[in-house]
């Protein structure tokens, strides 16, 4: 399929790299010029100058992008310049607000639009073993899901346009209280005066077991932070949550209050810290 992807950040460059491996002629844009160069000579893709060049006679527009407001602009710049019933699938996590209004406006233009935010980190994208969850017409899915499946282990259709975006926030509801558990039962072990480790082989191996665990303990326990998913993006990504909460009446007290925590977290200089800093904030005296 003739492809065009915007936005080759930490999760975007290795995904369109696994489209162009696949076969698929991939033309690659970043609004840093920079980066669209180097993921073309990394990769093999083809660098575009502007969005409308990566869209132009594409089937497929992929987007993975900041926010709603930068989904918005790459729609409105790229809707026109792909071929008569492309499909634009939306890796971006926004709001199901903005899937809605995109699908709504690709389908004006006989063109097929899908929230497909998708789970698994930089670590994901690069073995492209991503989990894709997926709003918006099934059919159009179908025509995407030869192209996705090159990045990603797991795709499933949620439901109409937004489901994927609520998917998503249901995913990192799950994640911000596992990691706030983890980081307090790392604060506890320490100052029990355990040896993380040792409580780490004890416990991964029964009811206590996660991703975050298996992955995130040991980094915790040293006091690593300086790799992996943004404090700044989970904020972001809790934002939405809680937004969508305050409109379906959802209660979410734990996730409103690791919010706050990761605000700390911030304030401590820890914008760009992986999530798992969480942990830092309890070890200060």
């Amino acid at each position: 399929m003739k492809i065009g992807f915007v936005g080759l950040g930490v999760m975007g460059a290795p995904m369109a790299g696994h489209l162009v491996r696949a076969g698929h002629p991939v033309a690659g844009f970043n609004r840093s010029p920079g980066k669209t160069a180097l993921w073309a000579e990394n990769h093999g893709g083809r660098a575009a100058a502007s969005v409308a060049e990566a869209a132009d006679g594409a089937e497929l527009l992929i987007l993975c992008v900041g926010n709603d407001d930068d989904v918005r602009a790459t729609v409105a710049a790229g809707l026109q310049a792909t071929a008569a019933g492309a499909v634009i699938v939306d890796h971006t996590t926004t709001s199901a607000v903005v899937a809605r209004e995109m699908a709504t406006l690709a389908g004006g233009t006989g063109r097929g639009f899908l929230d497909a935010p998708v789970s698994g980190g930089q670590a994901g994208a690069e073995a492209g073993k991503l989990s894709v969850m997926v709003g918006g017409d099934a059919g159009a899915l179908d025509r995407a899901r030869p192209a996705l499946e090159a990045y990603a282990k797991a795709i499933r259709h949620m439901g109409p346009a937004g489901a994927g975006q609520l998917t998503k926030m249901v995913n990192q509801i799950c994640i911000a209280g596992v990691v706030q558990g983890l980081a307090e039962a790392v604060h506890f072990s320490q100052r029990a005066g355990l040896d993380p480790e040792a409580v780490l082989a004890a416990v991964s191996q029964g009811a206590a077991q996660s991703w975050q665990m298996d992955n995130r303990w040991s980094t915790m326990a040293r006091g690593e932070f300086e790799f992996g998913f943004a404090v700044d993006w989970m904020r972001k990504d809790l934002g939405l949550v809680l937004d969508e909460a305050r409109r379906n009446g959802s209660r979410l007290a734990l996730t409103a209050l690791v919010d706050q925590f990761y605000a700390e977290v911030q304030a401590m200089g820890g914008a760009r810290w992986d999530t798992s800093s969480l942990a830092a904030r309890l070890g200060r005296d």
